[in-house]
């Protein structure tokens, strides 16, 4: 199985000792597992934002003492401050647990700018505060007031859908907030706050909306081998499943479509022991593989999933190695990959494995510097091993983010 980090490991082992001394399904009713996903979840497209561990992928923005305790993300002291993903989303559901004391002020951060954020015109707050505050928990601060809810020390969970304009808020199931912007705020980072009074947070899940197949299972229409990679030996097929798969190589299926800021979810099977392809982004249209490059490669050394063999299944090759391999041979493995301006992150069955920014200097040529102009895609064929499928492609644009230009 895919490696999910020690405490969850250590949680296992704690729900099977305790099975045997408890009825069948007991267990899952006692213990449920935070901060994981369900097979339904991974298939329907979710992703963690957090791992449960470490507060990989988020970076505060003042001083506060944030820190992973028990499978949570607490603070209780310090200035108020966001901790903030590093990563940028457009539309999406959101899932995150909270638990605050009943005089808690917090809340849940959406669509943040990277600069210049305000809640009144381009992104929201999502509040968590007691019911005598003017925008108790469940309200966009300065916008509207959901129904009063008064934190109890107890787990709650949001449930937020921002799709465009509209922004719809559960609690506990139970919808308590429809708001509807007229100038909706555009994509960005989602943010978790400390303002006054502890608060906690776990199973921080995503599910990203609007994405678009770029694969119909059928044929290779949308996708196409430019006239040099005709002289590669790569072999592109459809298979009788309706799986895109690849055999040979070297070689390359450059997508007709070009993409600059936007997000991509597929899974791939091996059906190899160790082989290697890779999904490249952001490519000069008709030169072959000359763009980044999310590694395909399953493989590790001394049986340690951190150390990755040829940078990993997720990592951006000769960039930034994955920090663990959480994928396997001879199974299907679900993959996002994350890009917005210069910065870059993939998810490996449903955990994030990569997170990088391109410093370098602005350059049409990515081999050379940052390019942040929209490219095409391109499934590469490695070798004569080569033997890979691909399903369930689809990608969404972000046409708002950065103005196609590097983040700052």
């Amino acid at each position: 199985m895919p490696y999910r980090f020690s405490t969850v490991l250590t949680r296992c082992f704690a729900s099977m000792c305790l099975a045997l001394l408890m009825p069948l399904g007991a267990v899952h009713a006692a213990e449920p597992k935070h901060n994981t996903l369900t097979d339904k979840e991974l298939a329907d497209g979710w992703i963690l934002l957090f791992d449960g561990e470490t507060l990989y992928g988020w970076k505060p923005n003042k001083e506060a003492d944030w820190e992973v305790v028990d499978g949570t993300i607490r603070a209780s002291k310090g200035k108020p401050t966001l901790l903030t993903s590093t990563s940028e989303y457009a539309n999406y559901e959101l899932k995150v647990d909270f638990k605050a004391s009943p005089k808690t002020n917090s809340g849940v951060f959406l669509r943040v700018p990277q600069t210049g954020g305000d809640i009144e015109k381009n992104m929201y707050e999502l509040n968590i505060a007691p019911a005598d505050n003017p925008y108790p928990t469940g309200s966009l601060v300065r916008r509207k007031r959901a129904a009063e809810v008064l934190p109890d020390d107890a787990w709650h969970t949001f449930d937020v859908t921002a799709d465009g304009g509209h922004v719809i808020v559960k609690l506990d199931g139970k919808q308590v907030l429809s708001y509807f912007d007229p100038i909706p705020a555009p994509a960005g980072r989602i943010a978790l706050q400390f303002n006054e009074g502890p608060i906690q947070f776990r199973s921080i899940k995503l599910r990203p909306l609007g994405t678009k197949s770029i694969f119909n299972g059928r044929d290779l229409a949308g996708w196409k081998v430019y006239p040099e990679a005709e002289k590669k030996k790569s072999v592109y097929s459809v298979t009788d499943n309706g799986e895109l798969n690849v055999k040979n190589g070297p070689g390359s299926l450059e997508s007709e479509g070009k993409y600059a800021d936007f997000l991509l979810q597929f899974e791939v099977f091996s059906n190899g022991k160790h082989l290697n392809s890779g999904v490249f982004f952001r490519s000069i249209p008709g030169e072959f593989t000359n763009g980044y490059e999310c590694q395909i490669h399953n493989g590790y050394k001394d049986g340690d999933r951190t150390k990755p063999l040829d940078y990993g299944t997720g990592g951006f090759y000769r960039r930034q190695p994955a920090r663990l391999v959480n994928s396997d041979d001879f199974k299907w493995v679900p993959i996002t990959l994350n890009v917005t301006g210069n910065h870059m992150a993939a998810w490996v069955n449903g955990v994030q494995v990569s997170d990088w920014t391109d410093t370098r200097k602005p350059d049409s040529n990515p081999r050379k510097g940052l390019r942040t102009e929209a490219g095409t895609l391109s499934i590469q064929g490695h070798d004569p091993t080569t033997d890979l499928s691909f399903r369930k492609l689809r990608i969404v644009e972000f046409p708002t983010l950065n103005g196609g230009k590097s983040a700052k």
